[in-house]
């Protein structure tokens, strides 16, 4: 991850090659960084330039970022929550130990009301991600001939996914919240830094190669940017 100097301040960029773009396209991410899709034949000194050339819009996209409310809507009943890439609404239950609260097939149990189920839902959804990602992950790795060393599954608010250089892959719990082949693609995209430990050409060809349909679930992730708020 390279960094880019906006409105004073530096901000990490991501210069990423997309054989099937046509030309390059710049990004602000909901997490402040910056992203510049390189297309086939171009490259990462271009795609600096091609930042750098507008630093006006980003320092425009900056300041509306953060002048964004700082506190995430809170959650009642009715309101819809992504589990496993479709939205379920949040009912009221009842559990074998009392009160409870419903999402989609999860039973939740509670204490009590609240005016923001958000904390509860998280938490549960938190502990229903370290039970589900880490086999998949070994079941993914097993079937590409890959080692992995250890998994983590964070609280990240930037990112979905990180390989370390130890082999430790650390995964976002809200993959739990995404369609089963966006989780997967996220675990295969971190899985290929095992054997490129960049964004190189040849990495993002053997993401293609293991993850043929990565570019939808690229498009599902960027229309759903704001799951990582």
């Amino acid at each position: 991850m390279e960094r880019l100097r906006v409105a004073g301040r530096e901000i990490p960029l991501a210069l990423v090659v997309n054989l099937r773009a046509r030309r390059y396209v710049l990004r602000l991410r909901p997490d402040g960084s910056a992203r510049v899709t390189i297309p086939r034949g171009g490259s990462r000194l271009a795609g600096r330039r091609f930042a750098e050339g507008h630093e006006p819009w980003l320092a425009r996209q900056l300041e509306r970022l953060a002048n964004r409310p700082a506190h995430p809507e809170p959650w009642r009943l009715g309101t819809e929550v992504f589990l496993r890439g479709e939205r379920r609404k949040i009912e009221a239950a009842v559990g074998s130990d009392g009160s409870a609260i419903q999402l989609g097939d999860e039973v939740i149990s509670v204490g009590g009301s609240t005016a923001d189920w958000r904390p509860v839902i998280e938490r549960h959804l938190w502990r229903l991600a370290i039970r589900e990602l880490p086999p998949r992950v070994l079941e993914l790795a097993a079937s590409h001939q890959l080692t992995v060393c250890r998994i983590t599954v964070r609280n990240q608010r930037t990112r979905w996914g990180s390989c370390s250089r130890r082999a430790t892959i650390s995964l976002n719990w809200r993959l739990v919240q995404t369609p089963p082949f966006v989780r997967d693609y996220i675990i295969l995209h971190e899985l290929c830094h095992l054997r490129e430990m960049n964004h190189s050409m040849r990495f993002w060809r053997e993401v293609g190669r293991v993850c043929p349909d990565f570019a939808a679930a690229e498009r599902w992730l960027k229309q759903h940017a704001a799951l990582l708020r």
